[in-house]
């Protein structure tokens, strides 16, 4: 047996893995991928679709999705049969659930270092001031990230209101004394107003500190360093208040990367194909390669498909290694 088979069947614990012979085969047609809402998950969807129809001789659907709903419905239902990039550490309990059951297979991570938040500086800044590797440290300098309100204290640039990330940066704030140490929490009001905020910082060469996330556009076309943790996790304490707004006490913690897999039906990995699981199962980039993407999407109003072709033409070193040589021709043929 090859290696993904074997290790599908011990991984998940599947009940049946059929016959070698049978799985090699392989049933292609109507496949099914969900496109999430966002930029990442949407040419991830399209470059499956590219290499699975072209290299796989697969039919394949593209359908809109969202987290939560999507892979609920993969499990209860069956369908669709491919989340590419399934954010599992959002749903524990509907991705546990379906392994335990055996409604789904995780066939490995989209994102290879996992999807990133946290508080960031400018990269001309970290190559300035070696010193600063953690947040701990910039804190230690609000000269360096000047408040364009009060040119007297450091600016902690916020997110906006609603979303998880502002909560957890505005609890930190409180745990590291922000506050006390000449710093302010700037919120920024939308997500137009932080990237702008990123914006005018590197078009100004001016210092700046805050909350992002990655992988997006902005961190490809304008490159940044996040800051470590001067804390090791508590999931415990994380719950409790790292992630509760109401609570009045935070602590240090760690802002962890989030897990993001590629998240297949067992009905479709039953009848999918050796080859077809194999290429899911190695398909995988880094944070680096989409943020390089998603900015030259941004700049040139590409959509999905455009940026999947995009990156066939131009990162053959990359989406190489996922396929077999056989494979290889076939895209490059239909490109």
């Amino acid at each position: 047996m090859n290696r993904f088979v074997k290790s599908t069947c011990l991984a998940i614990a599947m009940s049946s893995c059929g016959s070698l012979a049978a799985y090699a085969a392989g049933d292609c047609s109507d496949v099914t991928i969900a496109a999430m809402n966002w930029q990442s998950a949407e040419v991830l969807a399209s470059l499956d679709k590219f290499i699975l129809e072209n290299g796989y001789g697969c039919s394949v659907s593209v359908i809109s999705g969202d987290t939560v709903p999507t892979l609920t419905s993969m499990a209860e239902r069956g369908q669709p049969d491919i989340a590419p990039e399934g954010w599992v550490d959002l749903v524990p309990e509907v991705i546990n659930r379906g392994l335990s059951e055996k409604t789904l297979v995780a066939t490995g991570l989209a994102l290879s270092d996992g999807a990133q938040q946290g508080w960031f500086i400018p990269q001309y800044v970290a190559e300035a001031h070696p010193d600063i590797q953690t947040i701990g440290d910039a804190l230690k300098h609000p000269e360096l990230f000047p408040d364009p309100e009060d040119k007297s204290k450091g600016a902690v640039f916020n997110g906006p209101q609603g979303w998880g990330g502002t909560v957890v940066t505005t609890q930190l704030f409180k745990a590291y004394d922000g506050a006390d140490k000449g710093f302010s929490l700037v919120d920024t009001g939308s997500a137009a107003g932080l990237d702008g905020s990123i914006a005018r910082a590197y078009e100004n060469k001016q210092g700046w500190l805050g909350y992002y996330w990655a992988p997006t556009a902005i961190l490809g076309r304008y490159p940044m360093k996040k800051l470590g943790f001067d804390a090791p996790r508590d999931d415990a304490e994380w719950k409790r208040c790292n992630a509760n707004a109401d609570c009045p006490d935070p602590k240090l913690n760690e802002w962890v990367a989030d897990k993001v897999e590629t998240i297949v039906t067992t009905k479709f990995a039953d009848r999918a194909g050796e080859p077809v699981m194999t290429y899911l199962a190695n398909r995988s980039w880094s944070n680096a390669t989409v943020n390089e993407l998603l900015a030259w999407m941004t700049d040139n109003q590409a959509n999905g498909d455009d940026g999947a072709r995009h990156f066939l033409e131009n990162k053959k070193d990359v989406w190489s290694q996922w396929v077999s040589p056989e494979v290889a021709t076939k895209i490059e043929a239909a490109l």
